[in-house]
């Protein structure tokens, strides 16, 4: 059913238009080479991912320090497949990934085709917990800057979603009204309770299958989304 009444769509960039995982499996993939480290990287995944999510919740929490992510998300992953790897190297593992992290670009199936279809009738925004120097270049690199009127990013906001805060400034920055707003990211908790319980509509992205409540508008594929806009 059509959602009536929006001018404004924010997005959320990881896991919701950039293909995070698969970017990421990429760089790891790199590094490691270019750092003669011999790890099944499909092991290495299959432990990491996981932590890096718990990670990302403590940082969203304010419980951990960027650095302390970036360093501990790798020391913990190695630590689990009992692999033996220096600090020294861990540290330099984890400025590489940064730095090669936005030089793979993969988006979600449809992305571009959606934010085709939505360009002419709304204006379009991203709020992201990401860092500024590296989701500025994802964007740039994967080509889809020109979509968004503006970048929230937890940096600039001084809080992380699902603060109200963020979506506060966000609305500011797009000189828009959250009543004719909308969000649209894959995590539940950040991204769509984060918005409604601001007062903004939401849809959620859940393209990894989780069971959410049968009240909380969602898709599995993002071209569903032409379904609702």
């Amino acid at each position: 059913m059509k959602i009536k009444g929006i001018t404004d769509i924010f997005f959320d960039l990881d896991h919701t238009l950039w293909d995070f995982d698969k970017n990421s499996a990429l760089t790891f993939n790199k590094i490691f080479k270019a750092h003669s480290i011999d790890v099944d990287l499909q092991k290495f995944l299959s432990v990491y991912e996981p932590i890096n999510l718990n990670y990302w919740k403590l940082y969203r929490n304010d419980k951990i320090d960027k650095e302390s992510l970036r360093y501990k998300r790798l020391k913990e992953s190695f630590d689990s497949i009992k692999m033996i790897v220096h600090d020294d190297v861990i540290n330099q593992l984890s400025a590489d990934y940064i730095v090669n992290l936005p030089t793979f670009n993969h988006l979600f199936d449809g992305t571009l085709e959606l934010l085709d279809y939505l360009q002419p009738n709304y204006r379009l925004h991203i709020i992201t917990n990401g860092f500024h120097e590296a989701q500025e270049k994802k964007m740039n690199q994967s080509k889809i800057s020109n979509y968004f009127k503006t970048v929230t990013n937890s940096e600039l906001a001084g809080v992380k979603k699902p603060n109200p805060i963020i979506f506060d400034y966000a609305l500011n920055l797009a000189v828009a009204n959250k009543t004719t707003s909308l969000m649209i990211g894959d995590n539940l908790e950040a991204d769509v309770l984060g918005a409604l319980n601001f007062g903004m509509d939401a849809i959620c992205f859940n393209y990894h299958g989780l069971k959410i409540d049968n009240s909380i508008k969602q898709v599995t594929n993002l071209k569903e989304l032409k379904a609702y806009l």
